[in-house]
């Protein structure tokens, strides 16, 4: 029994870690989407944006998919649920992202200026959809919704997008944003680069408003979600961590040190995935108003020899999603270059 109990806590820090790892690595693709149209003056300018994720976007979304399986290979009742429940949102959300991808390949197809800005302008919507919808369902899943005895979401379209749930929306769309153009800023010159500078200062000022909104709110309408911090003190920790990198951001912003700045919110952006899983544990789904039929890692994870063979395959092929995500950064470090194959 306790190796099964091992094995679920296994599973539930890996599912979390490869969500983080996806949060941070497309969410700056995400946030360049979003600041599109707002930092970029000209159709150079648009194309070098376009250029400074065109390598990168595919890879980071695979961060998504082994998500995805991971979640469906440990955790098939969460898994069937959520998509049940959320079926309408995550319809949204891949036609989003299929939209973003499809905006950047047609986009240079044509040099006609409607053309174009018809793309562009799908480019931010698909992006800031996507954000959105992210932060509706970790809004939705934290404060939770409603399920019955059989794990079956009961509640309606208005019951996901609650207040709180789209408030969690306007952070995660906020802190993508400032995440996107810290890298704009990072991986452009001249003025581009300069206004991306004055933007690092305003999307943080809003993300910072949004961050202490939320978090007072949520420890006011969703007091459950400071639980495990009672239980278990080291998770304070994180917090501390968090509180740290956000301060960080301003401060590698006023010293000129992109790189820093990028590291300070890929840092926040990874100490806030870990407290949404302090929030949760050991639940997936919390189910609002009975917490009994909320989905746990015990009652939504697959069987202990599930669990085990997946344990070996995990093994061997996150150092390979590593490899390929490092080898892929190495290859188109440093400032971005337009060329004949660019966007």
């Amino acid at each position: 029994m306790m190796e099964l109990e091992s094995l679920q806590i296994f599973w539930f820090l890996t599912v979390g870690f490869f969500l983080a790892g996806y949060a941070i690595l497309d969410g700056f693709d995400l946030g360049v989407g979003i600041m599109h149209m707002i930092l970029a003056r000209s159709d150079k300018e648009r194309r070098m944006m376009m250029n400074a994720i065109g390598p990168l976007w595919d890879g980071n979304e695979v961060w998504l998919v082994v998500f995805g399986g991971a979640l469906f290979a440990a955790f098939p009742e969460a898994y069937a649920t959520a998509f049940s429940a959320f079926y309408l949102p995550l319809i949204f959300l891949l036609f989003a992202l299929i939209f973003r991808a499809v905006s950047m390949e047609f986009r240079s197809k044509s040099s006609h200026r409607l053309w174009r800005l018809g793309w562009d302008v799908g480019f931010v919507v698909a992006s800031s959809t996507a954000s959105i919808i992210f932060g509706v369902a970790v809004g939705g899943t934290i404060r939770g919704i409603a399920l019955d005895e059989r794990f079956i979401f009961r509640g309606d379209l208005l019951e996901l997008f609650s207040p709180y749930a789209l408030l969690v929306g306007a952070l995660v769309l906020v802190l993508f944003a400032m995440h996107g153009t810290i890298y704009v800023y990072l991986k452009t010159e001249e003025e581009l680069q300069a206004r991306a500078h004055q933007w690092m200062w305003r999307t943080f000022g809003v993300f910072l408003v949004l961050y202490l909104l939320t978090t007072i709110v949520t420890l006011q309408s969703v007091p459950h979600a400071a639980a495990n911090f009672e239980r278990y003190p080291l998770a304070w920790i994180i917090v501390v961590l968090n509180v740290l990198a956000v301060a960080n951001i301003p401060r590698a912003i006023h010293q000129n040190r992109p790189g820093y700045a990028f590291a300070s919110s890929c840092a926040t952006i990874a100490a806030l995935a870990f407290l949404y899983g302090a929030a949760l544990y050991p639940n997936l789904i919390i189910s609002r108003p009975d917490p009994s039929h909320s989905l746990t890692i015990a009652n939504a994870a697959s069987s202990e020899g599930t669990l085990q063979l997946m344990q070996y395959i995990a093994f061997i092929g996150a150092p390979l999603v590593f490899t390929y995500t490092a080898i892929i950064y190495w290859v188109f470090r440093g400032k971005v270059k337009l060329d004949a194959s660019s966007y």
